[in-house]
């Protein structure tokens, strides 16, 4: 065990620390792997891409569904921020290639709609 004395803004502390070998040093534990997009099919109709690379939190739309022009198909994290996806026409939704949790590059195919 050795003592130091440190001086923080003026201010002085008296701390002990010990000294442990190599093998007591413990590794931080990794972080979870996030969920990759899933290879999916592209259905007909347009391809709605992600502008960013980001993750989804959240899949508004399953296949099959109609949507209008402006309606929020998902919502993806980029940078702490959250982005809305929106539908660019009205249309059905013919394939959802993504799914909550998914990263997602730029360019990555969401969804398509027809």
């Amino acid at each position: 065990m050795r003592n130091y004395r440190v001086n923080v803004n003026g201010t002085e502390y008296e701390v002990s620390i010990e000294e442990i070998s190599a093998s007591e040093v413990k590794k931080p534990a990794a972080a979870p792997a996030s969920a990759p997009a899933p290879k999916a099919q592209a259905g007909s109709g347009e391809k709605i891409t992600a502008p960013m690379p980001g993750n989804i939190l959240s899949v508004n739309v399953t296949a099959g569904q109609t949507v209008k022009s402006g309606d929020v198909l998902m919502v993806l994290e980029a940078m702490k921020m959250e982005n809305e996806i929106m539908a660019p026409k009205a249309g059905k939704v013919t394939s959802v290639a993504v799914q909550k949790g998914s990263t997602v590059a730029t360019g990555d195919l969401l969804c398509t709609v027809e």
